[in-house]
């Protein structure tokens, strides 16, 4: 699993597509259109995707998912510009739905067969540990890339990381969850869709759960706008994803003590996330370089928070359709990035470090006990 995920993160165009866009002469207006279309279309295939991994396969799903990225680059490289950017986005978008929900479902019932349910916290917290660590040597990978062959090559890299990534997925275990039956037998993608909506929206512990999800997930779209404000804060293009390694190495550090966060007392968890905020708010009013630190910082406790939240999801999820659930929560969370992204068209990284206080100031009655 760890392999999995740290060559499906493994993608050069990552901390560069921002740059891409821009290169195209795309304003930040433009930019986040295309941002808001990726999360649009995200929304309408999160659950239904999150229902076909319960029903058939999820390990398939991420299979299918690695391809669709491909394809979406393809798309990229062949259609520079607004239009070919969209129809990528849209591939690339099926295919992190059908990642969202059947990834932290294969995950949780590949420890519960083998008896270790609770030790889900520790492994995701690492998992996604490893996803931000990785973002070194493809920083690393970009601009090595880049200085040879400019975006074109990125985006061909790009396209052999994410096909490899299917091919791994295509290898790893998977415990029978008593919904997959591709012979027909059992209940039906319809039967498992409606369950998953019933369990999220009916169970009060489920319901909050996926709240606290989604509020906190929506925020982590901030992240795409990481490489622009280190060009408006003064760094050159060349050096900017070299500038930004101390993100994803501190947002790494967060989230691997997010497992062993997930038994802290919800004051202990309200604090790292409000500490969080005042970091951004820092940052926003340094507005140079040396405020990337402060934004190292921030992206740290928030990480770190996050995972307790998904911990707390998956403990809550009782039901045969644990992925169709986390989808819920998945759809919410685009939802949210929706909004963050116009925040941040409108008011910047001041609005949302806001955001950030604000949910920190409703965490205490969102993590329940």
């Amino acid at each position: 699993m760890l392999a999995w995920s740290a060559v499906a993160e493994f993608v050069p165009l990552y901390p560069l597509y921002a740059l891409l866009f821009a290169d195209t002469r795309l304003d930040d207006r433009d930019i986040s259109a295309l941002l808001a279309l990726w999360s649009a279309t995200a929304v309408l295939a999160e659950v239904p995707s999150g229902a076909f991994a319960d029903r058939f396969s999820r390990r398939g799903a991420l299979v299918t998912a690695g391809v669709l990225q491909a394809a979406g680059y393809l798309l990229w490289a062949a259609l520079p510009g607004f239009p070919g950017f969209a129809a990528g986005f849209v591939v690339w978008a099926v295919g992190g739905a059908l990642v969202s929900g059947s990834f932290e479902a294969l995950l949780h019932d590949g420890l519960a067969a083998a008896g270790a349910a609770g030790q889900f916290g520790r492994v995701y917290g690492w998992v996604n540990a490893v996803d931000l660590l990785v973002q070194v040597p493809t920083a690393l990978a970009a601009a090595a890339l880049f200085s040879v062959g400019g975006f074109p090559l990125v985006g061909w890299a790009s396209v052999a990381t994410c096909l490899a990534a299917a091919g791994l997925a295509a290898r790893l275990p998977e415990a029978f969850h008593g919904t997959e039956n591709p012979d027909g037998d059992g209940p039906g993608w319809w039967d498992i869709l409606s369950a998953g909506v019933t369990e999220a929206a009916g169970r009060p512990a489920v319901r909050t759960a996926v709240l606290l999800v989604v509020l906190l997930g929506g925020l982590d779209a901030m992240e795409e706008y990481f490489p622009l404000l280190a060009r408006d804060w003064g760094v050159p293009d060349a050096a900017n994803p070299l500038v930004l390694l101390g993100v994803p190495l501190a947002g790494a550090v967060g989230a691997a003590l997010g497992g062993r966060a997930a038994s802290w007392p919800r004051s202990a968890v309200t604090v790292a996330l409000a500490t969080a905020g005042f970091a951004l708010v820092a940052a926003a009013v340094l507005a140079v370089p040396a405020g990337l630190g402060a934004v190292a910082a921030g992206y740290a406790l928030y990480r770190l928070v996050l995972v307790v939240a998904e911990t707390r999801l998956q403990e809550a999820i009782t039901g045969p359709a644990r992925a169709t659930v986390t989808s819920m929560a998945g759809l919410g969370v685009e939802l949210a990035a929706l909004a963050l992204f116009a925040a941040y068209a409108t008011g910047g990284l001041v609005l949302v470090a806001g955001a950030v206080l604000l949910l920190a100031a409703a965490l205490p009655r969102l993590i329940r006990p």
